[in-house]
């Protein structure tokens, strides 16, 4: 019976609080784990996540605590929802656990920039479990929350282990596929948030769909050669990974990465986007490992590499735009893709 199983999900943003409210809906005894005491006190209180996830009730059946060993015990899943650039260090908390018969699913979008690694790798550096598996696709976690239908796709090098993810998490409103392609899957969902600044400028400077339709067609042209000479399938970019979720955060009003953008092109410095974000933009700090993955797999990204100039070298919009526009002339090579 689904709700004898224990779900543990770590990370109190809106993600980790959508999935929650989804596997509670569907049974399962969950619990939901958050770094900062005051804030989960809060939590527990309002059962509201105001600031991640605002106007959705949470279930009172979820446990909400910042006592990590009493989320841990016993669980049959432990979901990562952790920010890329703390997940080493929240994983490494793990060690202390026996979660051998526990499967780990990591839900998180980024590229750790010191390392270059995807978050898969960070946890086996630190963990190395037994079953191992990841989560992406077109899913952002103020509609799944509500509801509205959506579909993924979980990853992992065993198959049996993405067949049984697919299982617990498949509803009538949250449609699950599986995929072998690992590598594919997490940078598809990590890479595609460079495109969605990018998307952002472009209506920040007041640019059409043209525009849109090139940075996303172009976009997913140069996340596949990355992604290829990295291992992973060109397939899986056609796919919910890929193109689906490159869709809808270039275009979703709920897009953080695509409001960076835009509020970069009005003419507002990056510190100052930063300090009134609650919720991270994986995309700013993936640009800046993207950027670094091209030059060491020798791939041309350019549209990574003027997100990267705007971001961090303070590189006027306007100017990025037509730098694009007036590179070398070139026949469009539809394989790529």
């Amino acid at each position: 019976m689904e709700g004898f199983l224990r779900i543990s999900i770590l990370g109190d943003g809106g993600w980790g609080t959508a999935l929650a409210i989804l596997l509670s809906r569907k049974g399962y005894e969950v619990r939901l784990w958050g770094a900062f005491p005051d804030y989960i006190a809060f939590l527990k209180e309002r059962r509201e996540n105001v600031k991640f996830l605002p106007e959705v009730l949470i279930p009172e059946e979820i446990l909400i605590s910042s006592d990590l060993a009493g989320v841990i015990n016993d669980t049959a899943l432990v979901v990562l929802a952790i920010p890329s650039h703390v997940m080493r260090q929240v994983v490494r908390r793990l060690k202390e656990f026996d979660l051998s018969g526990s499967i780990v699913l990591s839900v998180t979008k980024g590229i750790e920039n010191e390392t270059l690694m995807r978050m898969s790798e960070v946890i086996i550096e630190e963990i190395d479990p037994a079953k191992l598996a990841v989560l992406s696709g077109p899913s952002h976690a103020e509609e799944v929350a509500r509801g509205v239908p959506t579909t993924v796709v979980t990853s992992s090098n065993d198959d049996s282990i993405a067949k049984e993810v697919q299982k617990i998490f498949m509803t009538e409103r949250f449609r699950v596929y599986t995929s072998q392609d690992m590598i594919g899957v997490e940078l598809g969902g990590s890479l595609k948030n460079i495109i969605a600044i990018a998307a952002g400028i472009s209506d920040g400077l007041g640019f059409g769909s043209n525009t849109k339709a090139a940075l996303l067609t172009r976009g997913m042209v140069e996340i596949t050669r990355l992604g290829v000479k990295m291992g992973a399938d060109t397939t899986t970019f056609k796919g919910l990974s890929g193109i689906g979720d490159l869709i809808t955060t270039c275009i979703s009003p709920y897009g953080r990465n695509r409001r960076v953008g835009e509020l970069i092109a009005k003419g507002r410095k990056l510190d100052e986007v930063l300090e009134e974000m609650e919720m991270v933009a994986e995309g700013i700090r993936t640009t800046k490992s993207a950027r670094d993955l091209s030059q060491k797999y020798q791939v041309e990204m350019p549209i990574t590499q003027e997100i990267y100039s705007v971001l961090y070298e303070g590189k006027d919009p306007r100017s990025a735009v037509s730098d694009l526009m007036m590179r070398e002339p070139k026949p469009e090579l539809v394989e790529e893709l």
